[in-house]
């Protein structure tokens, strides 16, 4: 599978929709103004600029064309100011960045999804791109686990998703008076899902204790390392490889991942930081 070369040069993004998700949470649609950057995959990230304020890594939720779509939640100051912009406002782009889920080396085998909170957000164009080629895989199952129902994310997919034919399951930390569904982690799940270990692939991304122990449990259940596929998007700071913030031993998560297999992920994450 080829890789774009990406821009290091940001260009100018329209904001051409707005969607609130939750509380502190929205999606963004953006367009190019001009020139567009070259084509992204699912998986790989941009640095989003918000004029004036500075820049963040963003994973895209969504890609449609040269149309890109980022689910932003609210924590700092750029990620206030690129969740607080309006449609016809503009932000600067930078990318195709990193390494992707690669979803198309995996024909003929079950396909596992688990995502914790906003880790739903970059899972959800690889989803649709099995979805889209349901003959090309075996079993589709997602199992999805938010901190409260409020704070569940893309609740029209989901629906649309079930009702293309993936299995999946919803729980929730701290569930409210109307919730009806499963309540506590999302490895819970993993007792209820339908997949042969033997050809199936994980993809797993949302904070890294709920990656690591869903990677455990998977491994314990059969599954190889080197099929479960994590996105480590920890301290990711220039996008390019120059600054070191995302060192994680011999690698730089901005060009080495932030997917990677479990089997190259592990030892590194079991090493004691000082």
């Amino acid at each position: 599978m080829s890789v774009a070369r990406p821009s290091l040069v940001p260009l100018p993004y329209r904001v051409v929709g707005r969607t609130e998700e939750t509380a502190d949470t929205a999606e963004i649609v953006l367009e190019p103004v001009a020139s567009a950057l070259p084509p992204f995959g699912p998986g790989q990230f941009a640095m989003v600029y918000a004029f004036g304020v500075g820049d963040i890594p963003l994973s895209l939720s969504g890609i449609d064309g040269h149309r890109l779509t980022h689910t932003i939640r609210a924590v700092g100051a750029v990620s206030q100011a690129l969740h607080g912009l309006r449609p016809g406002r503009t932000a600067g782009v930078r990318g195709p960045l990193g390494a992707g889920w690669d979803l198309f080396t995996e024909a003929g085998r079950d396909l596992l999804v688990v995502a914790g909170g906003l880790g739903l957000a970059p899972l959800r164009p690889l989803v649709r791109g099995a979805l889209a080629a349901p003959q090309r895989f075996g079993r589709l199952n997602i199992l999805i686990g938010a901190r409260t129902p409020g704070d569940l994310l893309c609740a029209r997919d989901i629906d649309e998703w079930r009702a293309a034919g993936a299995r999946i399951q919803v729980t929730v930390d701290r569930p409210d008076d109307t919730w009806q569904g499963d309540v506590g982690v999302v490895t819970a799940l993993l007792d209820r899902a339908d997949f042969d270990p033997g050809r199936a692939t994980a993809f797993v991304c949302g904070p890294e204790v709920m990656m690591r122990a869903t990677a455990r449990e998977l491994v314990h259940r059969g599954l190889a390392p080197d099929r479960i596929r994590i996105s480590l998007e920890r301290s990711m700071h220039c996008g390019t490889g120059h600054c070191g913030h995302c060192q994680l031993g011999p690698l730089l998560l901005c060009l080495d991942g932030p997917v990677v297999t479990w089997s190259r992920a592990e030892p590194l994450l079991a090493v004691r930081e000082l």
